[in-house]
């Protein structure tokens, strides 16, 4: 008997569970199917999944290759279907492997040979790959609110402590005077140039891939632009094997995802230091801490450390799609199934997180006094006092070593430069006039400096207004 001809009176279709059963003369082992099994954790994606499968039946009925009754009745199936995911009441097999033969079996259980019709013209490698754009717009569309909302926030608190002084650091040193507010626009900022990366990465999420079949496209005369239209997307993939096999655009998500989380985590790090009470600059609200088991003074930082623990979680997702993606061949490869798992948790992660911080920021209590007392350390003016000779006329040079010796004498004194009189300060250079303690005030240092992107007060609350404009008109 050949091999290929199963005994007489077994049943041939015994795997028939499986799509592709008839090709094989044993069924999968059971711990082959929890290995190989995505249904876990791409059932996720199942509302948009119907959402492809409805364009592209409604496209095969465009063209003739399914009939308008089948049309009606893949609607119909699909739409019992999708209220029993929503109601809890879906049946999902290990046994069929992931969300779309899951799918596609509850449909021909309810309305038949139509539904076996519907995967005409198209394969699961090209039908993931649409599913996990669709999903990832969403997601796209999702943090990019979030990331206006965070930034609006921060451009708030800015406004509102335009004049607060606190001292900007180098190296964790004292370096120059700056605001609070001033502070916090460095971070919208950095927002905003992560959500003007994941706008663009949304570009060439926005591509379709259904169409491009297993690899090589289909005989079928179907109508790709068709279906774009329908599901909103703004073009089609041009090439079958890249549309299938490409995940260059899940790996651009992670990196601005990433570098989102990278800037929480400075973020974080800045409001646990600030936090710390020896150098108490700020509050956070009880709602974002908690406390110690056995030390009841404790209120402990817990969402920044967190958030700051999560990132390199991120930057992982990051690695290990790049990785994944490193020694695949054309095209579809069963590598790709382990691209979802990462590709989810970096989006959850960053709504999360997001979502959190938006309101984290809110709850910030501001404590000026020990910020302005903190400034007032470290000779937070002594650039001011060079750049004031240098307008006498002295080189820069010789301006920046005279105050470095008036920093010295300051330092033996335990005094700061401000503290000097006229006649002690003149002796570091005759050209120092009384004049010189506008400048080595600290309110005189941030105000001199009102140029676009400077400290001045002024242009704090202009750069806070200008961010807030763009969050509310966003």
């Amino acid at each position: 008997m050949s091999n290929s001809t199963p005994p007489s009176g077994q049943n041939q279709f015994a795997n028939k569970a499986q799509a592709w059963s008839a090709r094989f003369s044993e069924p999968v082992s059971d711990l082959v199917k929890r290995y190989t099994a995505s249904v876990n954790f791409d059932q996720r994606m199942a509302k948009v999944d119907i959402q492809g499968s409805l364009a592209h039946a409604d496209m095969l009925a465009s063209i003739g290759i399914i009939s308008s009754e089948d049309l009606t009745a893949i609607q119909s199936g699909m739409a019992t279907i999708l209220a029993e995911i929503e109601q809890g009441g879906f049946s999902w097999s290990l046994d069929l492997e992931d969300v779309h033969l899951n799918i596609e079996k509850r449909l021909v259980e309810l309305i038949g040979d139509a539904g076996k019709r519907l995967h005409t013209g198209r394969s699961r490698n090209d039908q993931v790959a649409t599913d996990i754009r669709l999903w990832l717009r969403e997601e796209i569309d999702i943090a990019l609110d979030l990331l206006r909302q965070l930034r609006h926030n921060l451009a708030k608190l800015a406004q509102q402590h335009a004049d607060t002084i606190l001292p900007g650091f180098t190296h964790l040193q004292v370096a120059q005077p700056v605001t609070f507010g001033h502070h916090l626009l460095a971070y919208a900022e950095m927002f905003g140039r992560d959500a003007e990366r994941l706008v663009d990465c949304r570009k060439r999420v926005n591509r379709l891939p259904l169409g491009a079949a297993a690899l090589a496209g289909t005989s079928y005369p179907i109508d790709r632009e068709r279906v774009a239209r329908t599901l909103g997307f703004d073009e089609v993939c041009r090439n079958s094997l890249d549309a299938v096999s490409d995940r260059d655009f899940a790996i651009e998500f992670c990196a601005a995802a990433a570098l989102i989380m990278t800037h929480i985590s400075r973020f974080s790090e800045e409001l646990i230091i600030w936090m710390s009470p020896r150098v108490g600059f700020i509050d956070l609200a009880d709602r974002f801490c908690t406390g110690s088991s056995i030390m009841p003074q404790k209120k402990n930082p817990d969402v920044p450390e967190l958030a700051r623990g999560k990132t390199g979680r991120v930057n992982g997702h990051l690695i290990a799609l790049l990785t994944l993606m490193k020694g695949q061949p054309l095209a579809y490869n069963k590598d790709n199934q382990e691209d979802k798992e990462g590709l989810f948790d970096a989006a959850d992660t960053i709504r999360e997180t997001l979502t959190i911080f938006a309101d984290l920021v809110g709850g910030i209590k501001v404590k000026p006094e020990a910020m302005r007392s903190a400034a007032l350390q470290g000779f937070a003016t002594a650039t001011d006092l060079a750049d004031y000779l240098v307008k006498k006329g002295i080189p820069f040079r010789d301006a920046h070593e005279t105050v470095a010796h008036a920093v010295r004498a300051c330092e033996e004194q335990g005094c700061d430069l401000a503290d000097l009189s006229l006649d002690q300060l003149k002796q570091f250079h005759e050209r120092i006039e009384g004049d010189v303690f506008e400048v080595l005030t600290l309110e005189g240092s941030v105000a001199a400096r009102n140029h676009i992107g400077g400290t001045a007060p002024e242009r704090v609350r202009i750069e806070a207004q200008r961010v807030l404009d763009q969050t509310v008109a966003n």
